[in-house]
């Protein structure tokens, strides 16, 4: 016998359990959640004083642009447990404008890049991640995993821009490998509390008892010690200023939103869930827009404290996300003292094991290596490879997507084939062509040299009952090809063109100034 299940609602596969009600009903689940916001904060605090020093301002402002980012994603967001905050991609964009125009440009330009991200979050662009293709997507992943560990040498005494030895107390390599051996087994003996948690409190601790001298949060830069309050940039509004800041705001634009939505679709196949990719980019451009009107420097999705909210403390909620955010305030505004005793060592110690977990370990074994095309594995290792050294996961997409795009092509480009008959005893000697494939700009091109011009009878049937013709580069081809036969004085039928192909030949042929 069988069974007929109706469809599900279009709408459920967008709901993900827990729900935030679900989360406050439950107190394992919540306390889940609260103990992953308040590990994502502290980890927060030196990766945003950092940024801010790259983006070339006061650590203050990468603070409360991480605050108001992730307590507004928290209720924008298209990702629940995703992290948004100041982040690295964006500190380098905006840091040009900071450092040759000042705060207030900067600020503008944040403004201006979070309105940008509204609109392309409403006509649609989350769309186009269904075009990036899973070889892209390994790679992405693989990097940011590279990232995430050589953004921790520094703290371990080298520094990864020009690979000179700067060195640090020798003690920071023990309180690491501690680090390291909780948060592997901890989970194995308490799961109530997420262990990199637990790694951060036994290593403080133990730090202020023995009165070891190592490298501290608050050795990073001043923590703030008020609330944000509202910043309205003190620009021109000319089109002078447009003209200074629009290329820096589309860029973030585009940065944000790119690097954003591979974290969300990264944080999907973790949790075999859906997100709302396009209410993502909308609510990436309200937390930039709120972040440029408390002063901040703006940011996107974080994948380092997305990986350490989701992976490591297992969050699932928009709770964790909004706890992080005002775990952070509190704790560098009411507890700076406190947080800034706190060892650098703990959390390289969590940043490694998250690089470690991001990382795609699967995808780089022999036996993976062997059974993947190689075309697959060539743009993997492009992603990487661009991603690392030019430290920007944007410009590492692209350059995958479209090494990905070029391979496709050819590959398609060949499964494209051309067959001759001749029926010299029919009324009126004819040559037959049957053209089987999908035809486009890379498969089209040698179309051309397909036909014997020359040599065939009076009457040439072309039939296309077995192909498709996708683009204008193809009807130029036909067209070409006919006129290459009116030259010979020979008539040309072309038939069995499905009723799409159709139209596109129909609208297209003869004006596209192919052979003429």
């Amino acid at each position: 016998m069988t069974t007929v299940t109706p469809a599900k609602d279009p709408a459920s596969r967008y709901r993900i359990e827990p729900t935030v009600l679900q989360a406050l009903k439950s107190p394992r689940i919540l306390t889940r959640e609260v103990l992953a916001g308040l590990v994502v904060a502290v980890a927060l605090i030196p990766e945003a004083i950092a940024f801010s020093i790259i983006a070339g301002v006061d650590p203050r402002v990468g603070l409360f642009s991480s605050f108001v980012m992730a307590v507004a994603i928290a209720f924008v967001g298209g990702r629940p447990a995703m992290i948004t905050a100041a982040t690295g991609a964006i500190a380098l964009v905006v840091a040009p404008v900071a450092r040759e125009y000042g705060l207030d440009y900067l600020i503008a330009t944040v403004l201006l890049g979070g309105l940008l991200q509204i609109v392309l979050g409403a006509i649609g662009v989350a769309k186009l991640m269904r075009f990036i293709p899973r070889s892209v997507m390994v790679g992405f992943v693989n990097a940011l995993g590279i990232l995430i560990f050589m953004s921790q040498l520094p703290q371990l005494g080298l520094d990864n821009h020009d690979w000179t030895w700067h060195g640090v107390p020798w003690m920071v390599y023990p309180l690491v490998v501690v680090g390291l051996v909780i948060i592997v087994l901890a989970p194995k003996i308490l799961k109530v509390i997420p262990a990199p948690l637990i790694a951060i409190v036994v290593i403080t601790a133990a730090v202020v008892a023995l009165g070891i001298d190592v490298p501290t949060v608050g050795d990073q830069g001043d923590l703030p010690e008020s609330l944000p309050a509202l910043f309205f940039p003190d620009v021109p509004f000319t089109f002078e200023t447009l003209q200074i800041i629009a290329p820096y705001a589309l860029a973030l634009a585009v940065v944000g939103i790119l690097e954003s939505l591979m974290t969300a679709k990264l944080v999907d196949d973790i949790t075999d869930t859906h997100s709302r990719k396009p209410r993502e980019a909308v609510g990436q451009g309200i937390a930039n827009v709120l972040s440029g009107m408390f002063g901040g420097m703006g940011g996107c999705a974080m994948i380092g404290q997305t990986m350490i909210n989701v992976k490591a403390s297992g969050a699932r909620t928009r709770i964790s996300t909004f706890l992080a955010g005002v775990f952070l305030l509190i704790l560098v505004v009411a507890l700076g003292d406190v947080l800034a005793v706190i060892p650098m060592a703990a959390l390289v110690a969590v940043m490694i094991v998250v690089a470690f977990l991001t990382f795609d370990w699967h995808s780089v074994r022999p036996s993976t290596l062997k059974m993947m095309p190689k075309s697959e594995t060539a743009v993997m290792i492009i992603t990487v490879i661009a991603t690392v050294l030019t430290d920007n996961l944007a410009i590492g997409v692209v350059l995958g997507v479209l090494t990905a795009m070029v391979m496709f092509a050819r590959r398609v480009a060949h499964f494209v084939s051309v067959t001759r008959v001749v029926d010299a005893d029919a009324q009126v000697p004819t040559a037959r062509y049957t053209v089987v494939g999908e035809l486009f700009f890379a498969s089209s091109n040698d179309l051309t040299t397909q036909f014997e011009y020359a040599d065939d009878p009076d009457r040439i049937v072309i039939d296309m009952s077995q192909s498709h013709v996708w683009d204008a580069s193809t009807v130029a081809a036909l067209d070409a090809v006919v006129t290459k036969y009116e030259h010979h004085d020979k008539y040309v039928v072309i038939e069995g063109i499905e009723d799409a192909s159709g139209d596109i030949h129909r609208r297209l042929s003869g004006g596209l100034g192919a052979g003429h």
